[in-house]
Order: C-alpha cells, then sequence, then structure tokens
C-alpha cells in the first residue's frame, strides 16, 4: 500500500519544534520523480537516485560507485542535532554492506551498521568511538536513530536502531560522552554497497538547533 504524502511540499519545516530548541524537517521522497534527486537531497559522493521501493519512493544508493557514499539534508545544525531514518540493505553471497547515519557534517558524527563485521558503531573520523555486536538482517527495513544532546559544555550523543515492525527501544544502544563540541553541520545518511546491491533510505527526519538569527 502506497503511504499517503506528509504534506504538499517535499522538504517540510513543520510548525512544531522535536524539543524546545530543535526545528524537524521532513524529507518526503514519495512527491519526488523518479531518477536525480532534486535540491532537498545535496549529494557529497556516489551515485545517488529517487527510486520506487515497495509500493513507494525513496532515496536509494547505487551500487554502481563502490565508495562511502553520502548526502546530506534540512539546515546546518548550530548545536544540538538527531536524524532518524529507515534503512533497507541486502547481502550477497558473502559480502555485505555498510550503512548509516550521521550529525554535525562530514566529520561529525555517524552511527553504521557495520554488516561485514556483524557490529554496530559510532564513529568520528576514522575513529570508531564505541561498538556492540548486531545481528543484522538481510532484505529487512531497519530503524537507525543518531543523536546528539547537550547539557552545558557536556555533549551525550547516542544511537539505537530497531526493526521497522517494532517499537522503538526506550534506551540507546550506544553511548558517548564528550565536551566542548562546536555542534555544527547537516545531517546526512552514508552507505558503501559492498555487496553490490542497492541501499535505501526512508522515512527520513531531521532535527537540529540552528542560530539565533535563523530562528
Amino acid at each position: 500500500m502506497k503511504k499517503p504524502a506528509l504534506l504538499a511540499s517535499s522538504l517540510l519545516l513543520l510548525a512544531q519544534a522535536y524539543s524546545a530548541d530543535l526545528k524537524t524537517f521532513i524529507i518526503n521522497s514519495d512527491e519526488w520523480p523518479e531518477g536525480d534527486p532534486p535540491k532537498e537531497v545535496f549529494v557529497v559522493d556516489g551515485k545517488i537516485q529517487v527510486a520506487a521501493k515497495d509500493g513507494n519512493k525513496a532515496i536509494m544508493v547505487s551500487p554502481a560507485d563502490l565508495v562511502d557514499a553520502s548526502a546530506q539534508f534540512a539546515v546546518s545544525a548550530a548545536g544540538e542535532s538527531m536524524i532518524k531514518a529507515k534503512v533497507f540493505a541486502s547481502k550477497q553471497g558473502r559480502s555485505n554492506p555498510r550503512f548509516g547515519i550521521a550529525v554535525h557534517g562530514m566529520s561529525g558524527y555517524r552511527l553504521l551498521v557495520n554488516a561485514p563485521k556483524k557490529q554496530l558503531e559510532l564513529v568520528k573520523s576514522d575513529e570508531t568511538l564505541a561498538s556492540m555486536p548486531i545481528n543484522w538482517t538481510s532484505d529487512a527495513w531497519l530503524w537507525m536513530k543518531l543523536e546528539a544532546r547537550k547539557s552545558g559544555d557536556d555533549w551525550t550523543i547516542t544511537g539505537k536502531v530497531w526493526a521497522a515492525d517494532a517499537a522503538e527501544p526506550a534506551e540507546p544502544m550506544i553511548t558517548h560522552a564528550e565536551k566542548g563540541l562546536k555542534g555544527q553541520g547537516k545531517a546526512s545518511i552514508w552507505a558503501t554497497p559492498y555487496s553490490h546491491t542497492p541501499i535505501y533510505f526512508d522515512d527520513i527526519e531531521v532535527a537540529v538547533e540552528v542560530a539565533d538569527e535563523a530562528k
């Protein structure tokens, strides 16, 4: 069954805030034509398109280019940030994909399902900050959620994943503490199609704290 359009615009700044200081954006690819994505999707690397999937449309990372593909959404954060997305990926033979979501720009925090290693990882630049074992299921939609929250000078980065047909876990699966972050940059999706099969992202939600002049 085709899901209803969320609202008239494909990228919507909702009237309500995610929290008191965060503004929420919904990326609705159902309203876009198939093919090259619109300007709402800023492709950084890789071949990324809008494609049909399970009766809807989704953002697809093509296996044509075996690179760390990524695309950014919404506006740049000036503080706290959150991204939530549903992801569909497949293995082929013994080859497994890697995919995830990120906050705070290209050098920010990434929550990755590293299927070849059977791990859920929190990565910043080339450093793995935290990890845990995960039993990833091929050919099934998976929710991912990554948040960067602050209290004074203290920051907490949390991540979780759960099956698309299950309830969101109350507690994070990965937690990392930092101090004094700038908290700048856009939220993004990441995927490396090692299995040479497409990776799909859908129902993307972004919430960011914005600079005072942008409120």
